[in-house]
Formats: C-alpha cells, sequence, structure tokens
C-alpha cells in the first residue's frame, strides 16, 4: 500500500547551518566607530607634557675673593679676623688663610713627591685602586679620556692616609718612592693638623654650647683619622674638554662627597686659576690669592653649629698650563674622645645602655638558676 506524501514521518533532526548574518554595506560606520574610540583614548590617556629645564647643572657665579685671613693674627686674637671668618663660612662655606706658618719648601717637596705616584704604570695602580667603594685608600681616575697624543688624563686622584694598609700595599709596588712621599706627606701633615686645631678651636669657642652636636665631633670614616686627596691636572687642556671634566666634577661631588667625615678642608692649590666650591644650594667661584691656603667647612662643623655653617666641597681648577700640576686637599677630622659608655653631661654620671643592662640581667638569672640547683642537689 503506498503512502501519501502528507502520510510520510517528518525528519528528526534538520543539520543545515543557519543563513549568514547581514552586512552592513559602506564603511561609514567602521570610520564613525574610530573616531569615537579615537575621542575616548584623548580624553582618557591624557600624558602631561615633559618640560625639561634649559640648564641641568647649578648656574656658576663668580664671586670676590672671600676673606684673607692672618694665622699669626687669628691666633692672638688682636684683630677682627674671627668674625670675617664665621662670617664668611656662613655665607660660602670657606676662606683663605696667609701666613699660616708652614714652610714652602715643605709643601714644594710634598708636591713633587706626589707626581711620582702618578708616573706609575696602570697595572701596578691596579693593585691599589680603590675598588670596593668601602675602601677609603688608593688611586681613582677622577675623569677623562686619553689624548689622542697621550696626554693622559683630564685629572687624576689619589687619596692619602696614615693607615698600614696603604703602606703595605704602596711599598710592594713602589718601595723606594713611596717612603720618600709618605715621610714627606706626614711632616706637612702635622703642621697642616697645628694649623687646623687651632683654627677649630677658634670656631668652637664663638658659638653656644650645643651638647647634642659634640657626638658629631668625631673621628673621620674607618677610623684611620685624617686623610689627603692628592689630584693631578693635566696640562694643555682644550675648553671643551676642561668644561666636560667641569660638568663631572659638580656631578660627583654633589652626589658623592667626601669619603671622609671630616671638620675642616684645607686646601694646598697655589698657581690655581680658580677654585670652585660646590655645595647643594650653588656653585661658585674665585680666584684664590697666591700662597693662601684655601679653607673650606666640612660636615662635622656644619653639624657642630646646628647648621649655621655650610658644608661645602672645593676644587682648584688650572687652565692653560704647560707642565702637569699638583694641588692637595687634607680633611683634618679632631682626636675622637667618645667613648663606650656615654656621660651625662648635666649629672656627669655614667649612663649605662639598654643592651648592657639587658646582658647584666641575662647573666643574674643564669647566676640564680645555678645557685638554686647547686642548693637542691647538695
Amino acid at each position: 500500500m503506498a503512502l501519501s506524501p502528507e502520510s510520510m514521518p517528518e525528519k528528526p533532526f534538520d543539520f543545515r547551518a543557519p543563513p549568514p548574518s547581514p552586512i552592513a554595506s559602506g564603511r561609514r560606520s567602521c570610520v564613525t566607530n574610530e573616531d569615537v574610540l579615537s575621542e575616548f583614548l584623548q580624553h582618557s590617556l591624557r600624558v602631561p607634557d615633559l618640560v625639561l629645564p634649559d640648564k641641568v647643572f647649578p648656574r656658576q657665579n663668580f664671586i670676590e675673593n672671600p676673606p684673607k685671613i692672618d694665622f699669626q693674627l687669628l691666633s692672638s686674637m688682636e684683630c677682627d679676623s674671627l668674625s670675617k671668618i664665621l662670617d664668611s663660612i656662613a655665607r660660602i662655606g670657606c676662606f683663605q688663610l696667609v701666613n699660616y706658618g708652614i714652610e714652602g719648601e715643605c709643601i714644594r717637596s710634598a708636591l713633587a713627591a706626589a707626581a711620582g705616584i702618578f708616573q706609575l704604570p696602570p697595572e701596578k695602580r691596579r693593585a691599589v685602586t680603590r675598588s670596593p667603594p668601602e675602601k677609603l685608600y688608593g688611586f681613582e681616575e677622577a675623569h677623562g679620556e686619553k689624548e689622542e697624543e697621550g696626554e693622559g688624563k683630564v685629572s687624576e686622584e689619589f687619596v692619602w692616609c696614615r693607615g698600614a694598609g696603604l703602606k703595605l700595599e704602596m711599598e710592594a709596588i713602589w718601595p723606594v718612592g713611596y717612603s720618600n712621599f709618605s715621610e714627606k706627606m706626614e711632616s706637612l701633615l702635622c703642621d697642616i693638623e697645628k694649623v687646623a686645631e687651632k683654627i677649630l678651636m677658634a670656631i668652637r669657642q664663638n658659638l653656644p654650647p650645643k651638647t647634642d652636636y659634640e657626638n658629631d665631633m668625631k673621628q673621620g670614616q674607618g677610623g684611620i683619622g685624617s686623610g689627603c686627596y692628592v689630584y693631578k691636572h693635566s696640562r694643555n687642556m682644550s675648553a671643551e674638554k676642561c668644561s666636560g671634566s667641569l660638568r663631572y666634577d659638580v656631578i660627583r661631588m654633589l652626589i658623592r662627597g667626601f669619603d671622609y667625615s671630616h671638620a675642616l678642608c684645607l686646601h694646598v692649590c697655589d698657581g690655581s686659576s680658580e677654585f670652585h666650591v660646590y655645595s647643594k644650594k650653588g656653585w661658585v667661584s674665585f680666584c684664590p690669592d697666591k700662597d693662601a691656603l684655601v679653607i673650606t667647612v666640612g660636615d662635622q662643623t656644619q653639624a657642630l653649629s646646628g647648621g649655621q655653617f655650610k658644608h661645602v666641597i672645593g676644587r682648584p681648577i688650572y687652565k692653560g698650563e704647560k707642565e702637569d700640576c699638583i694641588s692637595m686637599a687634607f680633611l683634618y677630622s679632631p682626636p675622637s674622645t667618645t667613648n663606650t659608655t656615654k656621660v651625662d653631661p648635666q649629672k656627669g654620671k655614667n649612663i649605662i645602655s639598654l643592651s648592657q643592662q639587658a646582658i647584666a640581667a641575662i647573666v643574674l638569672t643564669l647566676v640564680y638558676h645555678i645557685l638554686v640547683f647547686v642548693y637542691n642537689k647538695f
């Protein structure tokens, strides 16, 4: 029996794909969406404009020469020398000192002996370089690349101190020459320390007593006492290269400064064209007088004065010299008077620290338990 088409069963599943979605004709909608997205990003992602200053480095200001103080008059207190010193170190952090009683031959012989240090070959210098940075003595090339004609660096640096470590290392690479150099430096440093001691004493006597700052007048970092930065300034430096070296010095001095904590720095820089004084607030320069020591204030003196006197860093500049020049910066710190137990300035009694009290309590507790154990045992 034939079935009619109406009586045939329907297919249980239909696997045909759905018809494609309609696609809008034209590109106007796409362009409109892009415009909306761009406008949204411009309003939501507003990146501020970066405006750099015209001058990255501090502005250099030329000033009149700081007061020139006669050391002999300062010792006798027969004039207003002290008031000039206090005013000058409060304004610019330095002053000049003449008639300080150190023989010129003593200074010249030390400078001549120092020149031999920078004649050592590079392979020997590497044995006494200031690496790691915690090492406070040895060679450090401050800045500059070798000239095409082999004239050397713009400036080179050597840090000298009385430490036994430096003596052993230098005598290993320069036995005869270093002994002569160290002897002359020791003699000059003794005279420098006498001058610095009298200056610092005069400054401290004219400050109000501030016991909180007395503890900051301590010996230099590392416990090695006073030190000396010896600089070699190369000859015939071009103006462009000299300017680059000055920029490097500004950055280095403002960021790093001196590694020695010190009260005063006495600069031996006779014959320098200029003397630059760097601080966090500015950069000034002047032309130092002949045969004058330039004295700059250190961090300890700034702490002693409660911030009244400015801690600055000085550097002599030599321009147009036909020969290499040597300058020295002696960093002076007074002898340390701090002890393990502090003295109360009001009561004059020893104060035991908390750590000492804790140790004493532990020891007494152990002794008590031992005595109880022995008593119960016997």
